[in-house]
């Protein structure tokens, strides 16, 4: 006749057959490849999955933002927009505005040069704003750019135009190597008499 175990038994390490038939069960239930022990490094490499995707989101709101912050930095004065026009008598002439510096219609005439109005190169009066920079030098409607640095708008502009070269700043204008403040509306004659003086 089978004895029952009792509590004493199962202290001593004595197992029923029953018992010893139930672990060899549950043994064999998680060498299973669908089993909870088999499933958890699945679950652990999803889990790192969903931390990556995460992170890479963040990190990339972060960059947006901090890209259109900085962007607008730059951006936010706007670029040099220069006019090549000629004046009544066909001498060369530059028309700068910047509003954001409030300067309007400063015009840097050439009466010592002609240009035809009716060149098949260029059509005067051209408009041009000195955005995105590009290698230099690079032609411009007359003259040529030597050097453009358009960090932060609007930058610094150096043209080179019948011998004479000239700089734009947001401070002050430099021609051969003097500084010129800005006065709105006021017209800059550079002759040949003019050529080169400075300091």
């Amino acid at each position: 006749m089978h004895r029952p175990c009792t509590i004493g038994d199962r202290v001593s390490g004595k197992m029923s057959s029953r018992e010893k038939k139930s672990g060899r069960q549950r043994s064999r239930f998680l060498d299973r490849p669908g089993s909870v022990a088999n499933f958890e490094p699945e679950m652990k490499r999803d889990n790192l999955a969903v931390h990556l995707a995460i992170a890479f989101g963040i990190a990339l709101v972060l960059y947006v933002v901090a890209y259109r912050a900085i962007e607008g930095r730059r951006t936010r004065n706007g670029p040099w927009e220069v006019t090549f026009t000629n004046s009544p008598d066909g001498h060369p002439k530059l028309v700068v505005n910047h509003p954001k510096l409030g300067l309007t219609n400063v015009e840097l005439i050439f009466p010592d040069q002609i240009i035809s109005t009716n060149s098949t190169v260029t059509n005067f009066p051209s408009r041009l704003e000195f955005r995105i920079p590009r290698p230099v030098p690079f032609p411009l409607p007359f003259g040529q750019c030597i050097f453009m640095d358009t960090t932060f708008l609007p930058g610094t502009l150096t043209v080179s135009m019948f011998g004479h070269e000239i700089e734009f700043l947001p401070r002050v204008i430099i021609i051969d190597h003097a500084e010129h403040p800005w006065k709105s509306g006021e017209e800059i004659v550079l002759d040949a008499k003019s050529q080169n003086k400075g300091p």
